[in-house]
């Protein structure tokens, strides 16, 4: 499939799915992930791969990095739920890729939650998921409404906006610096980092990036304590010491900057271009939520990640997977299963972009209600909302984990009224 960046020639070692009764046999030809032309139509290349290799698709995260991309619903609940044989922890992967990898930064071992197994994972979750469940839901909703008025009014005095980077995406970083106790400025110095770690460009510089903002944040928050996350999670009985403090935050910072501002902006992209909602949400016979969780389902904002490791070959329907490579979840493809899709999704939430299993995402009540309330507070500002470009002309960028536009250009008549404000 060339529309995908197909691949072919690989000769790593074991580093390839086959078909059949044997973990070993010939190779097949590579789809690599991140490319423009996949990140323009990734349900035609998921259309495809289903076509062409079924449920396990032999693919690269970046050149000569080879993974299998899970595309079936039922065989991702089925490795989700299995971290015995399918554990997070990357060490021994990680030892085969160089140094210099784009892709290293995102998926090598760190000591927090997501790339751990075992006791580890369960100490680290106890932390995290305890300074989440400490967020007060009514206090965020609250927070939500008083940093999108300024924003808004700031929108309303142009006409014209792109609700990318002037709505969605510092409406989240302030959102989440208020939850763990971060400044502005050392927010920005994270997000800044975060944006790399996901485009898989300078990750390396990213990682270091993100690092010495939130050292200086865990350092503040131990000396003087807050209502925040990282003050809870600081003194938390785990007693996380600074490196494991610093990646639990990483943890929360890369689930929150890209994947709240995506889920943000591709559920306006979808109620203001789709009849199914843009008329009925707008006009109150659909809720927000109902949109949201469609694009939840059809272009969740980390389309392809859960990422696995095999401890050793295992056969998973009619495809032997190697031991030590990367088994990642494509939550899109899955989500929209042959299998399982079709009929009314409305009210329906049993997608995967949440994840499943022991590392399912323990913030989604969190990051439904920021989201829904920014969309909300935008559009009752702003009820004239429209595209400024064809929906066609929007542009994805590319990356092999995330779905996410360049930016989400639009129009509206200037109010002078919540410009005053």
């Amino acid at each position: 499939m060339e529309t995908a960046g197909a691949r072919g020639g690989f000769s790593g070692t074991g580093g390839c799915p086959v078909r059949g009764g044997s973990p070993v046999g010939i190779e097949e030809p590579r789809i690599l992930l991140g490319t423009p032309e996949f990140a323009a139509d990734p349900h035609h290349a998921y259309r495809e791969m289903r076509r062409q290799h079924g449920s396990m698709v032999p693919i690269e995260l970046s050149p000569g990095v080879p993974a299998t991309l899970v595309v079936s619903y039922r065989t991702a609940l089925r490795i989700l739920n299995d971290p015995e044989h399918f554990p997070a922890d990357p060490r021994t992967w990680q030892e085969t890729i160089p140094e210099d990898s784009p892709i290293r930064p995102m998926m090598q071992w760190y000591p927090n939650a997501l790339r751990n197994a075992g006791a580890a994972h369960t100490r680290y979750r106890q932390a995290y998921t305890a300074s989440i469940d400490g967020i007060d839901l009514h206090a965020v909703h609250s927070t939500v409404e008083q940093i999108a008025g300024p924003l808004i009014a700031g929108l309303a005095a142009e006409g014209g906006a792109d609700l990318v980077s002037q709505y969605a995406l510092p409406l989240v970083f302030d959102v989440l610096n208020q939850l763990v106790g971060c400044s502005a400025e050392l927010g920005q110095r994270v997000a800044t980092g975060m944006a790399a770690l996901f485009d898989t460009v300078n990750a390396a510089w990213g990682m270091q990036t993100l690092a010495e903002a939130l050292m200086e944040l865990i350092a503040m928050r131990r000396a003087e304590p807050g209502d925040d996350v990282t003050s809870r999670m600081a003194h938390h009985p785990a007693a996380l010491d600074d490196e494991e403090m610093l990646y639990q935050l990483v943890s929360f910072y890369g689930a929150g900057i890209e994947p709240m501002q995506n889920l943000i902006s591709n559920t306006l992209l979808l109620m203001l271009t789709d009849d199914r909602f843009g008329g009925d949400v707008l006009g109150g016979s659909l809720s927000t939520r109902d949109a949201l969780d469609e694009v939840l389902f059809n272009d969740p904002p980390m389309a392809n990640f859960a990422i696995s490791y095999p401890r050793q070959p295992i056969l998973i329907d009619t495809t032997w997977l190697p031991a030590h490579q990367p088994v990642l979840i494509s939550f899109a493809a899955c989500n929209n299963d042959p299998e399982i899709a079709g009929g009314d999704r409305i009210g329906n939430r049993s997608h995967l972009a949440w994840s499943a299993g022991p590392h399912a995402c323990p913030a989604r009540s969190v990051a439904y209600l920021v989201a829904q309330t920014a969309i909300d507070q935008l559009l009752d500002a702003l009820p004239d909302l429209a595209l400024a470009v064809p929906k066609h002309e929007i542009s994805w960028r590319p990356g092999p984990f995330h779905r996410a536009m360049v930016a989400l250009p639009v129009e509206f008549p200037i109010s002078p009224a919540l410009r005053a404000v």
